[in-house]
C-alpha cells in the first residue's frame, strides 16, 4: 500500500487531521481530543493506512506532546514549520483565513511537496536538556523581576544609595543599616527582606541548574563551551534547539535558521545588507550573548569586530558580522562533535575542524556578508521501516 501523510493541526485540547496520499488525494479527515480517549480513537482511525507518516505543525512546540506520544508508539513523525504551512494555505486557497481543517490540509500538503523536513526521533537526554534549559531561563526571568522589585524598595528606604547591579551581599548590607520607625517604613523593609530571601533561593536554584546543564553538555561530548562566550547555559540552549545538525545542509542554511544571515538590501549602485529578523529568535539571542561576551574580553572576536569597524562598518553592522562569524563557528563545532560521536560527519559534511572559532582562518568569501542562501539539497532522505520497530529511524541522512 502506498505511504500516506497524516497532516495534524495540534492544539492543547484537540488535534485536527487530514490524510492524503502522495498524489495529494484526500483519503480522510477528523478531529480528536488530546485526552486518552481521543488519542486512542485517533490511533484506531488511522489503522486503515498501515504505511503512514505523521506531519505535525510545531512538533517542538504546541505539537510536542502529541509528537512524543506518537514517537513512543513507534510512529514516523516529521515536523512542519508554521511558516511553510501558512504559505501553502495562502497559495492553495487564495486567502489566509485560518480554520483547523484548512491548517491540517496545508500541513499535509507541505509534507507531500517538501523534501528535507525535520524527522523527529526519541532522544530522552535531549528532551531533558531542553526542559532544564527552559527551567534555567524561567529562573533567570524570575531573578530579574525580583531584583527590580528589591531595587525599587531599597531606593525608597535609602534615597540616593540604590545600586544598578545589586548583589545579595550588597542588599543584605543595605538592609542591615536601615531601621525605619514608622509603619510604612517597617512594612517596606519587611517586604524588601522577603524579596531578598526569594532572591537568595532563586540564585541557589540557578547555580544548581547551571551545574546540571554543564554536566549534561559534557556528557553529550560537546565542545561548544571551549569557545569564548559560550557557557553551559548557552551551550545547552544550542544543543536543545538544534537537535540533529544534519538537518542543515551547510553553514549558510544554519545561519538562515539562526537569523544571522543578512538580507541583501542593495539598490542601484548602493550595495548593502541589512539585519534579518527571521529565523529562530531564541538562538539569535544566545549568539548575541556570545558576541557581547567576546567584545568585552580580549578575544579574537573583539579583534574581528574592531577590524570591521576600521573598514567603515557601523557598530550594528560590525555586530551583525561578528554574530554571523559565531554562527559559522557554532555550526562547525556541532558538525565536528557529531563526527567525533558517530565516526563520520552528519549529512556527508567532511573536513570539519575542531579548532573553529569566532575568528577562524579567512574563508573564501566574507561570511559576514553572505546573504540568505538559496535552495539546497536536503540532507534527510526518506526510507521505509517496519511499523513495530523503533530501532531504525524512518528517515536517515544522505551520505
Amino acid at each position: 500500500m502506498e505511504k500516506v501523510i497524516i497532516g495534524v493541526d495540534p492544539h492543547k485540547l484537540s488535534a485536527t487531521t487530514e490524510v492524503v496520499d502522495g498524489r495529494e488525494k484526500l483519503l480522510g479527515s477528523g478531529r480528536f481530543t488530546t485526552d486518552q480517549a481521543g488519542y486512542a480513537a485517533m490511533r484506531i482511525y488511522v489503522k486503515t493506512w498501515p504505511d503512514r507518516v505523521w506531519a505535525i505543525e510545531g512538533a517542538n512546540g504546541t505539537g510536542g506532546p502529541l509528537a512524543q506520544r506518537l514517537l513512543e508508539a513507534g510512529e514516523d513523525v516529521i515536523d512542519v514549520p508554521a511558516k511553510l504551512a501558512a504559505r501553502v494555505r495562502l497559495f492553495d486557497t487564495g486567502h489566509n483565513r485560518k480554520t483547523d481543517a484548512l491548517d491540517a490540509h496545508s500541513i499535509a500538503m507541505v509534507a507531500v511537496r517538501t523534501e528535507g523536513l525535520r524527522v523527529m526521533h526519541i532522544d530522552a537526554e535531549l528532551e531533558v536538556l531542553r526542559m532544564l534549559a527552559d527551567r534555567r531561563e524561567t529562573l533567570t526571568r524570575r531573578r530579574v523581576q525580583t531584583v527590580d522589585r528589591l531595587q525599587a524598595l531599597l531606593a525608597e528606604l535609602l534615597p540616593g544609595q540604590a545600586k544598578r547591579d545589586i548583589t545579595t551581599g550588597q542588599a543584605k548590607a543595605m538592609l542591615a543599616g536601615v531601621r525605619p520607625r514608622d509603619l510604612v517604613g517597617r512594612t517596606r523593609r519587611r517586604i524588601a527582606a522577603e524579596e531578598l530571601a526569594d532572591l537568595v533561593v532563586i540564585e541557589s536554584k540557578m547555580k544548581k541548574a547551571t551545574a546540571e546543564l554543564k554536566a549534561m553538555v559534557l556528557a553529550r561530548n560537546s565542545r561548544l563551551m571551549e569557545h569564548h562566550g559560550i557557557g553551559p547555559v548557552v551551550a545547552a540552549r544550542i544543543l536543545a534547539d538544534v537537535g540533529d545538525v544534519s538537518r542543515f545542509a551547510d553553514r549558510n542554511r544554519f545561519a538562515s535558521w539562526t537569523g544571522t544571515a543578512p538580507i541583501d538590501a542593495s539598490s542601484g549602485e548602493n550595495n548593502r545588507h541589512r539585519l534579518s529578523r527571521a529565523g529562530n529568535r531564541r538562538m539569535n539571542h544566545v549568539i548575541h550573548i556570545a558576541a557581547v561576551t567576546q567584545m568585552r574580553l580580549d578575544t579574537e572576536g573583539r579583534a574581528y569586530y574592531r577590524r570591521k569597524r576600521a573598514e567603515g562598518k557601523k557598530p550594528l553592522e560590525a555586530m551583525r558580522c561578528l554574530k554571523r562569524r559565531i554562527s559559522d563557528a557554532v555550526y562547525r563545532q556541532l558538525v565536528a562533535d557529531a563526527a567525533r560521536t558517530v565516526g563520520k560527519g552528519p549529512g556527508g559534511h567532511c573536513g570539519a575542524t575542531l579548532e573553529s572559532s569566532a575568528a577562524d582562518l579567512p574563508p573564501h568569501i566574507d561570511t559576514s556578508d553572505q546573504p540568505l542562501p538559496g535552495p539546497a539539497k536536503p540532507t534527510l532522505q526518506p526510507t521505509s521501516r517496519r511499523r513495530k520497530s523503533t530501532d531504525q529511524p524512518a528517515f536517515q541522512s544522505a551520505s
